[in-house]
């Protein structure tokens, strides 16, 4: 497990073109998607971490009306981005070091966050809170419980952990957030485990 924690990096660069081309394009993300675009308008700029290639979340923001800023740590996802939306802002990046100096109205880590270890997380969702403007929203795929877990990118292991939803809360209230909704393994989103809180 320990080696697993080390290596998302460098599985996400090197099965980059494999993850774009088996990521499903269905957007069974939406109807989180829209809550989260419900606490904003058009013209809103959107924080993508962990964007990945850019489809299918930053291109449905886009399509929304809104301006995405995303920010991933492996370049060729960057890159990939950054030749499908040539108009929005990407930026390599760690969210563990995230600090751009500017708020959101909304912040999306979708399949990003839940990479990291529980001390990171710890850590880091008070940065993507930070980041989130007055009315603002932020949007998380996590763990249905505290725990850990081994997933695959391309056949390659990748390392998933989550917290505890109470923990959860109490890191969101600390950063001057509330806990809006949290559904774990929801059968309308692919088994996906998704909070979404609110400044």
């Amino acid at each position: 497990m320990d080696d697993v924690k080390t290596q998302t990096k460098a599985v996400y660069e090197a099965h980059a073109a494999a993850w774009d081309r088996e990521r499903s394009r269905v957007l069974f993300e939406k109807p989180w998607l829209d809550r989260l675009l419900a606490f904003g308008v058009a013209g809103d700029c959107v924080l993508d971490v962990g964007c990945g290639a850019g489809e299918p979340v930053a291109g449905y923001l886009v399509a929304r009306g809104r301006r995405v800023y995303g920010v991933d740590f492996s370049a060729p996802m960057i890159g990939m981005a950054r030749a499908r939306f040539p108009g929005e802002r990407w930026m390599l990046g760690d969210m563990r070091a995230l600090d751009l100096g500017e708020t959101f109205a909304g912040v999306v880590a979708w399949d990003s966050f839940f990479h990291l270890t529980a001390e990171e997380q710890r850590a880091t969702l008070p940065r993507l809170c930070a980041h989130v403007a007055p009315g603002g929203a932020l949007l998380a795929t996590v763990g249905p419980a505290e725990g850990e877990a081994i997933g695959a990118v391309d056949g390659a292991a990748v390392y998933h952990a989550s917290l505890s939803i109470a923990e959860y809360e109490r890191l969101l209230n600390a950063a001057g957030m509330r806990l809006v909704a949290f559904t774990p393994d929801d059968p309308d989103c692919a088994g996906h485990s998704v909070l979404l809180a609110a400044r």
